[in-house]
């Protein structure tokens, strides 16, 4: 399955209550597919994987799968505890997702020979085009990646989180020499825009896009822009946006999700604050955020 364009990570709205809000996600998953990006990555790190118990996940996928139409591919988010990822694979595959994002374990520490492990059996437990997600304690080896590559068929991509390039170099370089299949690198850093122009110089030209959640006009500027050699308007939108947006999210932890929220409320679709442990966005924050918005479609349109 090869991914292109624009990848769109939707938040997951709740209700005042704290309950899922399906309906709030339906339109906002069918009005990003509308906008044009490449593929849907439901229930992953934006949609508040790590907060959503089994049933919530499985109304949250197949809410995106409807929504989207197969107008584009929706891969989910699975991990955590393996008897938990591969449940949460197989659910995915049963609510018509076409592919699995496998997150990180989070804290725990195993050796490499233990990660290939997991992801191998997470990605056999779903029976789908699986991406292998680098970031936090999931730390891999060229070796280790070239090895999943050539021997799990369903392994068809690598999301990276860390950026490192002297790391990622060496892992696409392994892969490559490794097996001849088709096999996808993206960049899945935090506010992937800021660093694409570092990471086309290795080649990886894919990237994940969380202001595509709630300002597409500007996600899609950007590409077309780091795409088609604009290098005027990638600097404009990196200085007058992306910039001082990676810099408000760095004030305080989980705003990578938190104000992508605030952003979508600030467009005018209501989906809630986040859960904990994350909190939302001051009022303060959110001001600036809106007025950031403001600035990045004005350069957008120009």
């Amino acid at each position: 399955m090869r991914l292109d364009g624009v990848l769109f990570f939707p938040v997951t709205p709740f209700d005042p209550d704290g309950a899922l809000a399906e309906p709030t996600l339906a339109r906002h998953v069918s009005q990003g597919v509308a906008a044009g990006p490449g593929a849907v990555f439901a229930a992953c790190g934006t949609g508040e994987f790590n907060a959503l118990d089994l049933e919530e996940y499985t109304r949250v996928v197949s809410t995106a799968v409807t929504a989207t139409a197969g107008r584009v591919p929706v891969f989910a988010g699975t991990g955590g505890p393996l008897p938990t990822a591969r449940t949460l694979a197989r659910a995915a595959a049963a609510e018509g997702a076409d592919g699995l994002l496998v997150m990180p374990p989070y804290l725990v520490n195993g050796p490499i020979s233990g990660l290939v492990r997991y992801v191998r059996e997470v990605a056999a437990a779903g029976e789908l085009p699986t991406v292998v997600y680098q970031r936090g304690t999931a730390r891999f080896t060229p070796e280790a990646v070239a090895t999943l590559a050539a021997e799990v068929p369903n392994i068809v991509g690598f999301k990276d989180g860390l950026g490192d390039f002297d790391l990622l170099q060496r892992i696409i370089l392994t892969v490559r020499r490794t097996t001849t299949k088709p096999f996808t690198f993206f960049n899945g850093l935090p506010t992937a825009e800021l660093t694409m122009p570092a990471y086309r110089g290795i080649g990886v030209n894919l990237y994940s896009s969380a202001v595509f959640a709630f300002a597409p006009e500007i996600s899609l500027a950007f590409h077309k822009a780091v795409t088609g050699g604009d290098e005027g308007m990638v600097r404009r939108l990196l200085t007058g946006f992306y910039l001082p947006l990676v810099e408000l999210r760095d004030l305080v932890p989980g705003y990578a999700v938190s104000l992508v929220k605030a952003g979508v409320r600030l467009r005018g679709l209501d989906v809630g604050g986040v859960r904990a442990p994350l909190v939302d966005p001051i009022e303060e924050h959110v001001r600036v955020l809106e007025g950031l918005i403001e600035v990045g479609l004005e350069i957008a349109n120009t």
